[in-house]
């Protein structure tokens, strides 16, 4: 692929505008962010807030922590956090600085705001609206579609910013459609890494900061920690380990900036920590680990296309899959390799769903990067699926298409339902988070 070409360009650009630094889970970090630049345009504290969030949303900051609020969860603690605290020119890492005393002025703020949560019926599947009131001002953002995709911007009736948005696409970045097997193995044999070294670098440096934290300290259920001892300490069980104890640091209220990808950082994280983990083993050159990287973070990008940003189908069987093909590149798998690995993959795990970001997402990152693994495994032992193995079918871009269908389309009814379920067991998890241990 020729660098002056326009789809050298355009794949270079697909992984700039998605491998970007984001600190704590991104769905509550995009409402803090609605929120500080709400705050921003009201030009006050605001003393009552409405805050209408799609179900995905809801259901993907219900029960995770936002860091640097003293380990609160959900989404007026994340509002709060950006109204009190936040940075709106630091987009995915808006509350990524927040002092002792700011800490304590958010859980003030809370106790005493009237802060009320409506939940977006038959909406976009990403979509934020947030209005802020104070005196006789009042202040309104929208985002949607993607996490820092503001399209409105409203003061007191006057529009300041209103960007039609046409149903579920994401115009303003490139066009991920373009993206296939063939090129993306194209472009990361034979780029110039000195393109994609600086983005590369901040993942490798971040990812792996935050994995080897995951190990190291208690986070949620310690999957990694549980996995290394559980399985052992080879080359496999430490990619999978500190993937899994990357995601259960940054869901549990770890306050270590990650590199994500497909707007996730536990996806930044499992396609990206495993293949480093190899690359270190296998004791590769630098410019294979940096190729390895960008072909698993773009065959992430190429599934999730088709799937959407967020849907009932857990990200993290992509990511894992996309790991799988790094690290079959760093093996010396070429092409049929590589599609061979994750159509494997995908057929070994698709299914799993997302009822939304929790320490269980260590769990499943665990099994999805296990089958990303296998599914290369497999191969280099002559097996593998075939087309008509159920989502499986002929060329590894049509079974990824199968597998964007099922996410994007089939499990709309099953997300709609995860959500409901969610929502109506917060009582129950209000008695555990008080200590009940009763199943």
């Amino acid at each position: 692929m020729e660098k002056t070409s326009e789809k050298y360009q355009a794949y270079l650009s697909i992984l700039q505008e998605e491998l970007i630094t984001a600190m704590g889970c991104t769905e509550p970090i995009a409402l803090a962010y609605a929120a500080a630049k709400c705050r921003e345009i009201l030009g006050n504290i605001p003393d009552k807030v409405e805050v209408w969030a799609s179900g995905s949303i809801i259901k993907n900051v219900k029960s995770v922590i936002v860091p640097n609020t003293g380990s609160m969860k959900g989404i007026e603690a994340a509002v709060a956090a950006g109204i009190i605290a936040g940075e709106s020119q630091k987009e995915l890492e808006v509350i990524s600085e927040v002092s002792e005393e700011k800490k304590k002025e958010i859980k003030e703020y809370l106790s005493a705001a009237d802060i009320t949560v409506n939940y977006l019926e038959n909406s976009l599947t990403f979509e934020i609206i947030i209005s802020e009131y104070a005196g006789s001002d009042h202040a309104k953002v929208r985002i949607a579609n993607y996490h820092t995709n503001l399209i409105y911007m409203e003061k007191n009736g006057e529009i300041l910013l209103d960007i039609p948005v046409s149903g579920e696409n994401e115009s303003g970045l490139t066009d991920r459609s373009m993206l296939n097997m063939e090129e993306i193995f194209e472009f990361a044999s034979t780029c110039d890494v000195e393109d994609v070294k600086p983005v590369l670098d901040k993942q490798i440096k971040c990812n792996m900061a935050i994995a080897n934290e995951g190990l190291q300290g208690n986070y949620g259920a310690n999957i990694g920690s549980v996995w290394l001892s559980a399985y052992g300490e080879d080359i496999k069980s430490r990619a999978v380990a500190k993937a899994a104890a990357g995601s259960d640091a940054r869901m549990n209220g770890c306050e270590m900036p990650v590199v994500i990808n497909s707007g996730s950082g536990n996806q930044g994280i499992t396609c990206s920590v495993p293949v480093i983990e190899f690359a270190e083993n296998l004791q590769v050159d630098e410019v294979t680990k940096y190729r390895a990287l960008v072909l698993s973070n773009l065959v992430a990008i190429h599934q999730k296309t088709g799937i959407g940003r967020l849907s009932a189908f857990c990200g993290a069987v992509c990511a894992g899959a996309a790991a799988g093909a790094g690290i079959a590149y760093l093996k010396g798998g070429q092409e049929k390799e590589i599609a061979h690995t994750v159509v494997n993959a995908l057929a070994i795990i698709s299914g799993m769903v997302c009822d939304g970001a929790k320490a269980s997402c260590a769990a499943k990152i665990a099994f999805s990067v296990n089958a990303g693994i296998l599914g290369y495994e497999m191969y280099m032992h002559q097996q593998q699926f075939y087309g008509g193995d159920g989502l499986v079918t002929k060329g590894v871009d049509n079974t990824i298409r199968n597998i964007g269908r099922l996410g994007r389309e089939g499990m709309k009814r099953t997300n709609e339902e995860i959500i409901k379920i969610m929502v109506g067991s917060s009582d129950t998890d209000n008695e555990r988070d008080k200590g009940s241990c009763d199943l």
